[in-house]
């Protein structure tokens, strides 16, 4: 088994090496290929001088060289640092200052955009293009600037330092809802607890064909890549262009395990489904929020023998809770229970575990439990504290991460999501979960996408406010409160539904922006004060 995150790749090519790896378009390597392939990347890191533990950033797309830089910079005994391909230079920049990245491995046309920032970032010192050199005048201040080829053909000695499990592996940003992007850092044994703990619910074995179509800068889109490696599979890159492009690659490749998150299974569940997908498609899973009970039922319907998970996961801990698929339908609403080799509590604020059905705050613990945020103790501290319930006599706190979703278990041991802790809406003194709203709002069968939000109201506090995306032409606000009426107590209704032609807005990794909606429409009633 292995320690280290490189290991799983490497284990694969001495047992495997002629099994397919990864497929990126055109071009695939098998495991021997992939394994030399990190080992160069590795060499030429260490010839550009990475010590132990410092920091490479990769700003590109899903390819064949994002793979090679994430595991080789872990080989080299630095910390790989993925960083969203859809982010402005300004929020790039933002990122390679705070974890004072060395070196960036990107594209040229992406190099350019940096360029005029790329003075304010006084750790960089090695700049790799994956497609050629970068026109002159180079940046500002001295970099070094290197071609892929280049770094591969590097002949360098230098061992990397000794590593062990819980040395540093990754920086994962979070979207950065509420103020600046958090730098979230995993050890191999996060990464790799992870990824042996979902292989091993999801049943992974070398036949699979696992789907990469979500941002490896976001945990559960690694999480494709990880989990393939454990069992042997193959990964299949794909950047997100179309849903129609999603099912045709699922169809065309073989695909037999499929990773979205809940809009893109909106868009995806409607649409007909050739009959290679229908046959092949041997799970799906969801995370980053609750698939709406619609879209479920169609998917079930058109992917007769697909197997559907349903999971919940921070980036704090890689993954929490799935749901058996053999409970869906008698715990249809749930969010399961802990994954293997995980503990998820419900406690009160002052740590004591909650009675069953009464609502609190999720707390994780065991060896996927982050070490924190990068350079942020204050935020650190906030969010990874002691675990509730340890034994006095055990004088070193063990850190667990709480993590701010309101949930309630039931007398069998299920969780359910209420919400999140700043995502809950107080209105007329209730405390109301917007999810609770937005299955209402899909159950219509009349929207594409919803979020429910509290806006300030001078009288109610936060009044409800739906933002929803139609889906037929013929909807009406009218329509849809009639029918939020006829599912919810009064309380719970919107006070106003707000339909538009185009997408709500998403953070980089897909999910629906609600703190951008929320500023868009604070000064919504103020004419009412």
């Amino acid at each position: 088994m292995a320690r280290l995150l490189h290991e799983l790749i490497l284990e694969q090519a001495e047992h495997r090496p002629e099994a397919t790896a990864i497929v990126y378009r055109q071009t695939s390597l098998d495991y021997a290929d992939l394994a030399g392939l990190i080992q160069s990347a590795a060499r030429g890191l260490l010839a550009l001088g990475l010590n132990r533990a410092e920091r490479v950033a990769v700003y590109l797309p899903k390819r064949v060289e994002t793979v090679a830089v994430l595991f080789g910079a872990a080989r080299a005994g630095g910390v790989f640092v993925p960083i969203n391909p859809l982010l402005k230079p300004e929020q790039v920049v933002y990122i390679l200052r705070d974890c004072n990245v060395r070196v960036l491995v990107t594209a040229r046309d992406r190099a350019e955009l940096l360029r005029p920032l790329l003075a304010d970032c006084p750790d960089l010192h090695s700049l790799v293009l994956v497609d050629g050199p970068i026109a002159p005048p180079h940046p500002v201040r001295p970099v070094q600037i290197i071609d892929w080829p280049t770094l591969l053909a590097s002949d360098d000695q230098h061992q990397p330092a000794r590593a062990i499990d819980l040395d540093m592996a990754a920086i994962l940003y979070t979207s950065g809802s509420t103020g600046k992007p958090k730098g979230v850092v995993l050890s191999h044994r996060n990464l790799l607890t992870g990824a042996y703990s979902v292989a091993e619910y999801l049943g992974n074995r070398a036949e699979d064909r696992i789907l990469a179509v979500l941002p490896l800068s976001f945990d559960y889109g690694l999480s494709q890549l990880t989990t393939a490696f454990v069992a042997g599979a193959r990964a299949v890159l794909m950047d997100y262009l179309l849903p129609r492009d999603v099912i045709n690659t699922v169809a065309r490749e073989g695909i037999t395990g499929l990773a979205a998150v809940p809009p893109m299974w909106v868009q995806l569940a409607p649409l007909d489904w050739p009959e290679a997908a229908v046959t092949g498609l041997r799970y799906i899973t969801n995370s980053g929020g609750a698939m709406p009970r619609a879209t479920l039922d169609a998917l079930r319907q058109s992917l007769p023998n697909t197997t559907p998970f349903l999971m919940y996961g921070l980036t704090e801990a890689f993954r929490s809770t799935y749901l058996p698929p053999a409970e869906l339908d008698h715990h249809p609403d749930s969010i399961g229970k802990a994954i293997p080799n995980a503990e998820v509590l419900v406690v009160r604020e002052d740590g004591t575990p909650c009675a069953p059905g009464e609502p609190g705050e999720l707390v994780h613990r065991g060896s996927l439990v982050a070490l924190g945020y990068w350079n942020d103790p204050v935020k650190t501290a906030e969010r990874f504290r002691p675990a509730p319930g340890q034994h006095p006599s055990l004088p070193l706190p063990e850190p667990a991460v709480w993590s701010g979703d309101t949930v309630r278990m039931d007398e069998e041991g299920f969780l359910y999501f209420i919400g999140r802790k700043d995502d809950l809406i107080k209105t007329s003194g209730y405390r109301v979960s917007p999810t609770e709203i937005e299955e209402v709002l899909y159950g219509s069968g009349q929207v594409a996408e919803a979020a429910a939000l509290g806006i300030r109201h001078p009288a109610l506090g936060q009044a409800i406010v739906a933002v929803v995306k139609r889906l037929r032409e013929e909807i009406s606000e009218s329509g849809l409160i009639t029918h939020c009426r006829q599912h919810l107590p009064n309380f719970m209704v919107p006070l106003q539904i707000i339909i538009r032609t185009r997408s709500l807005p998403r953070n980089p990794n897909g999910k629906i922006d609600r703190k951008m909606l929320v500023e868009e429409l604070r000064g919504l009633f103020q004419e009412e004060s």
